[in-house]
């Protein structure tokens, strides 16, 4: 935890984002049912950067009233992707904050208090229906071909029905009296937008049989008084905001200005999905997607900027809150293009490359990265995982490579771990050349180790030995790198090193 805030802190500090609060409050509020994916980093980047361009709070608050179907973990696991992310909340359960709890598991006092406001002045009542009658009455809608929905029979009951029964002890739940009249309200994103509720839906439960409230209610209360000012959702929202806002005018509070965000697709037009492994925020890291070139992608997918920078540029975290403009967010639905994420990723490689004070960060990705891929195979720390060699590893291939998991694909194995070679591979022939050149090789200054130089040596070594220069090529990569295709030899002598270069011929030898 001491550890969390510390890295929380840090950030903050780097990214300099000491805002003096004003009046705009924004939260991102997820729910602890499945890891934090693509979709959900849109919802919450878009909030954090609209948060940072009008020096307003951005909120985290978990949504756990669904206490069946949370994840154990989740909640540890969103906070930490969205740290991951840079995306840093001002308030959340982790710090706290003056309007908490930030569970919502936590406010159950707090629902109780306020539906009974609504049960009082008679915008909700106690429904008593048995889950038996409401699935005949869906059995039946469905048989004459209409969309199923609850006849609202409870709501007619009255007071002494009401209190008989619950004396009696039946169980209930409590609903929301939907108004008969079309809700309007202007969708900054969308514009008007008008869905007539009452016809299409019966009166929704806001407090279920086990106490907890529905998402309906308790995202209506906390948004109000977490003082909330705007809400950036989901597309898939829209069609309930008319529901939202009745609340608000059933406690006669004001409601905060919505605006919903459109579909991101996946690039075969369908949508993503929470049970797609390649669009949660933990894939991307562990392939080894950088955190602004994620950013980056997501915007590219969505708009919402003046100037996004051109195709082949990425913006940092102050550029994309000084371009962020909520009126450009496109309106459409936008494809994901996965090409697109790798040239981003490639792009924010090179520029963490040219700046030495991300040395250290570099070098513990790709470690981690080597040291799970080959944790059962014999990794020789000091020759293949000191700082130099990672650098020199990461230099070398950022022109190759468009994420730090290609660094652990099996063509590039070679580059950390010691081929598996054996005698019968080589051509017996061949053996008592590589003994020379390895004697050659140990005379050689180290400052020769590099391609050009050793290209020429190479050549010259297989003419005065007459051995066929492809064939000899061939037999010392795979002493090398126990591949039969890869990089030239050359390259994987100045990757390699003097020392792991002759370490790899004595071990052929031996």
């Amino acid at each position: 935890m001491k550890c969390n805030i510390f890295r929380i802190t840090n950030v903050q500090f780097v990214q300099k984002r000491f805002f003096k609060k004003l009046q705009v409050r924004v939260r991102f509020a997820p729910s602890p049912t499945g890891f934090l994916h693509i979709g959900s980093l849109r919802t919450a980047l878009y909030n954090y950067l609209f948060a940072r361009a009008n020096d307003g709070s951005f909120i985290l608050r978990i949504e756990d009233t669904d206490q069946s179907r949370c994840i154990p973990g989740a909640i540890e696991k969103i906070e930490n992707d969205l740290l991951w992310a840079g995306i840093i909340p001002d308030e959340d359960p982790l710090r706290g904050g003056p309007v908490g709890p930030y569970l919502q598991s936590k406010r159950l006092e707090i629902y109780q208090e306020h539906v009974l406001k609504l049960i009082n002045n008679q915008s909700a009542y106690y429904c008593f229906c048995t889950e038996n009658r409401l699935q005949l009455l869906k059995r039946e809608a469905l048989k004459c071909g209409q969309v199923p929905k609850y006849d609202n029979r409870c709501r007619h009951l009255s007071d002494d029905e009401v209190k008989q029964k619950l004396k009696k002890g039946d169980p209930y739940c409590i609903r929301f009296k939907l108004s008969s009249e079309i809700e309007c309200f202007d969708d900054i994103i969308y514009g008007k937008i008008e869905h007539d509720i009452g016809s299409r839906e019966g009166d929704p439960i806001i407090i279920k049989g086990d106490g907890y409230p529905t998402y309906h209610f308790a995202n209506v209360v906390d948004d109000h008084l977490m003082g909330i000012s705007h809400v950036l959702r989901g597309i898939e929202w829209q069609v309930s905001t008319p529901k939202h806002i009745m609340m608000y005018k059933a406690f006669n509070w004001t409601p905060p200005v919505y605006g919903h965000l459109p579909l991101i697709l996946n690039p075969n037009g369908t949508k993503l999905s929470k049970r797609q492994n390649d669009i949660n925020i933990e894939y991307f890291r562990k392939e080894g997607i950088f955190p602004l070139a994620l950013l980056n992608y997501v915007i590219h997918a969505g708009g919402g900027f003046d100037n996004r920078g051109g195709a082949h540029y990425i913006n940092s975290y102050e550029e994309l809150i000084k371009q962020f403009n909520i009126s450009k967010i496109k309106v459409a639905s936008n494809k994901l293009s996965p090409p697109k994420l790798l040239e981003f990723n490639k792009i924010e490689m090179s520029k963490l490359l040219a700046n030495e004070k991300n040395n250290k960060f570099l070098v513990e990705r790709v470690r981690n990265l080597v040291m799970e891929a080959y944790s059962e195979r014999k990794i020789d720390g000091s020759l293949h995982l000191d700082d130099h060699h990672i650098i020199t590893i990461l230099k070398w291939a950022q022109t190759r490579i468009s994420k730090l998991s290609d660094l652990i694909s099996p063509e590039m194995s070679f580059i950390w771990i010691i081929p598996a070679t054996s005698e019968d591979k080589v051509h017996s022939e061949y053996s008592d050349a590589f003994k020379i050149l390895n004697n050659k090789l140990l005379e050689i200054d180290t400052e020769h180790f590099h391609k050009s130089w050793m290209n020429s040596y190479l050549k010259q070594f297989a003419a005065e030995h007459s051995i066929p220069y492809a064939t000899f090529m061939k037999h010392l990569r795979f002493i090398l790198s126990g591949l039969k295709e890869g990089p030239p030899v050359a390259e994987m002598i100045e990757i390699l090193g003097k020392d792991t270069t002759l370490f790899r011929i004595n071990h052929y030898i031996s």
